[in-house]
Formats: C-alpha cells, sequence, structure tokens
C-alpha cells in the first residue's frame, strides 16, 4: 500500500487556501501536511516538513511564486512543483515551466482540472517506484500523451466522429505554441478542415486541457482562440 501524496500549500489568501484544501481532501491518496501564506514562511517551512508537492501561488506579499520556486530549486529542496494562479502572462508561465513546474492551473479553475493534475502527478510518482527501467510508452503514458492501454481502441471515451491520432496532433501543436491558436490556424497546421478543428478545440476545452480566449477585434465577430494550460 503506498502512502498518500504530502502536500504543502503556498498560498496568500486565506479563502483560497481553504478551497485548495478542501478540493485535495476529496481526493484519496492526497493530504495537506503544510500551509503557508508567503514564499519565505513556505520556504522557513521546508527546513522542517518534507512534502511530495507544493501548490504555489505566484502574486505573494515579501517573495512572489517565480522567487519562490527559484529559491526552492537554488536551495535543492526534493520536492516537485504544481503553480496555481491567476498569472496569465507568458512570462510568468515561460519562468515556472523553466525552473520545473510539473503543471500551471490557472485561476479561476475547477475541480475536475485540479484533480486531473493531481492524480497524473501521482501516476507520474508511481511509475517511478522500482527498480526496473522506465519504458517511452510508460512516461508518455503518465504524462497524458497516451492512452493507458495502447492496445485498445484509440478512439474510446472519444465523441463520435474524433480519432486518436488528430487530437494527439492538435495536443503537440497546442503544447508547444507561445500563443493561442484559433480554429482556422489550427486547422491550415494540421491540414484538416476548419470545422473538424473547432471540435477538437471544444472537445479538450470540456476536458479541461485547453482554455478559452474570445479576441475582440475593432470590426467583426470576436474570434474564439485556444490556448494549452
Amino acid at each position: 500500500m503506498t502512502r498518500d501524496i504530502q502536500i504543502m500549500l503556498i498560498e496568500d489568501d486565506p479563502m483560497v487556501q481553504e478551497v485548495n484544501r478542501s478540493f485535495i481532501e476529496r481526493l484519496s491518496g492526497f493530504h495537506v501536511c503544510a500551509a503557508a501564506s508567503n514564499g519565505v514562511a513556505g520556504l522557513e517551512q521546508l527546513k522542517n516538513v518534507q512534502p511530495d508537492l507544493i501548490l504555489l501561488d505566484n502574486f505573494m506579499p515579501e517573495q512572489n511564486g517565480i522567487e519562490t520556486l527559484q529559491a526552492i530549486r537554488s536551495q535543492d529542496f526534493n520536492v516537485d512543483v504544481i503553480v496555481v494562479t491567476a498569472a496569465q502572462d507568458k512570462e510568468t508561465i515561460l519562468a515556472m515551466k523553466r525552473y520545473g513546474a510539473f503543471d500551471y492551473i490557472i485561476k479561476p479553475f475547477k475541480f475536475e482540472r485540479l484533480k486531473q493534475a493531481l492524480l497524473q502527478y501521482k501516476a507520474f510518482k508511481d511509475e517511478l517506484m522500482g527498480d526496473k527501467p522506465i519504458e517511452q510508452q510508460d512516461l508518455d503514458h503518465v504524462r497524458g500523451l497516451i492512452p493507458s492501454n495502447p492496445h485498445a481502441n484509440l478512439n474510446d471515451d472519444l465523441p463520435k466522429g474524433l480519432n486518436q491520432q488528430t487530437l494527439q496532433q492538435i495536443i503537440q501543436l497546442l503544447s508547444k505554441e507561445g500563443s493561442p491558436l484559433s480554429a482556422e490556424e489550427t486547422a491550415e497546421r494540421i491540414g484538416i478542415a476548419r470545422v473538424t478543428a473547432r471540435r477538437y478545440l471544444e472537445y479538450l476545452q470540456k476536458s479541461g486541457q485547453v482554455k478559452l480566449v474570445v479576441e475582440y477585434g475593432s470590426i467583426g465577430r470576436p474570434i474564439n482562440r485556444y490556448q494549452w494550460v
């Protein structure tokens, strides 16, 4: 029987901190072992507690999330980090990824999105336990790139008319793209019809893997763009 994933919350808003705690307590196999209201206090607690994972905000007094994550890495704390923040700018996202954030969740978010991130993290940790070498297929599975059973029907759980191969092409495109893409831009790059691209993008949006960004111009209808989260 594996032990629970121990989680520290570093979040300055007491209400958000309690919401995050309540979300985590709804999931079996996860436990909040510590909480801090800013990065300085969080780093001090890391000297005495050893969480597996930190849920880290960015906008905090004394020391923001980027500075905190940078300090965690420079001080060689053995802990993983999932960023949970309202920051949507590219610079913050890239900085957090550069310092090794496992995932990046933008506020406000739904329980299902946090659940997805935590379960993926647990699968990743479980896969790395033991002495056997890690196969590429196993690594891709826990990172959510391929189905758990490679011999299963690749169209399982997908809406009628969608296929896994095209879905993975779109996922790879969006995950590598720095800026959100419209259905038309996605269609052109993948080589499919615009209406088909829109169906895949809407499916990914409903599953919480992409977010909708509405772009308003001076004239004409607003453009729906989709960004990997």
